[in-house]
């Protein structure tokens, strides 16, 4: 498996809401006791055997809008007939409320730059993706600053909470599948939304 997630690269992005994708590949790295830092494919690997899965760990490094060289190269390598079915991209999201996740079997870019760059690149909409809430922020507030901006000090349990979360759904992806996981986690949070 391929579990790539998005951000941008360098040290002013830390622990922006941008980078959650990074936040999360951080996050089963840690957990697994690797490192996640070989470069290949304009990205930062690790090789991991997460859930009984030989799984490769990647932060694509080429800035998001071109999220999709790095994604493309790295299943290019990929030994199956349909290396897309080895695929699930971790991103940060807007429509959500801060902290919720989503995870879908395909779907489209819904305005995120890495995802449409993964789109074009493959050329297809058809592979898994984990959505992390970031919320909208104030609406005076243009929303390339709000995503490229770093989590207020408030917001930091939630999203480690977050983290958290999709580090454990990934997990299941891995052991149980799309749909079990889809179940467990997105049930999960429209009830969150509902109370």
């Amino acid at each position: 498996m391929l579990i790539v997630g998005l951000g941008n690269p360098g040290k002013e992005y830390e622990w922006s809401r941008h980078n959650l994708g990074f936040m999360v590949i951080d996050k089963l790295a840690h957990d697994e006791g690797i490192v996640v830092s070989r470069r290949e494919c304009s990205a930062l690997v690790g090789r991991a055997q997460l859930e009984g899965v030989r799984t490769k760990l990647a932060k694509p490094q080429t800035f998001m809008n071109l999220s999709g060289h790095a994604v493309s190269c790295l299943l290019a390598k990929i030994e199956s007939e349909t290396p897309i079915n080895q695929l699930v991209v971790i991103s940060d999201d807007l429509a959500l409320p801060l902290g919720k996740i989503r995870i879908r079997e395909r779907g489209t870019a819904g305005g995120h730059n890495g995802l449409k760059s993964i789109i074009q690149s493959l050329a297809t909409q058809a592979f898994p993706r984990m959505r992390v809430g970031v919320g909208r922020g104030d609406n005076r507030r243009d929303l390339a600053d709000h995503v490229l901006g770093r989590f207020e000090a408030d917001e930091r349990d939630t999203v480690s909470a977050a983290v958290l979360r999709a580090a454990d759904a990934t997990e299941m992806f891995l052991s149980d599948g799309i749909e079990r996981v889809m179940n467990a986690f997105n049930a999960a949070d429209k009830e969150d939304v509902a109370e």
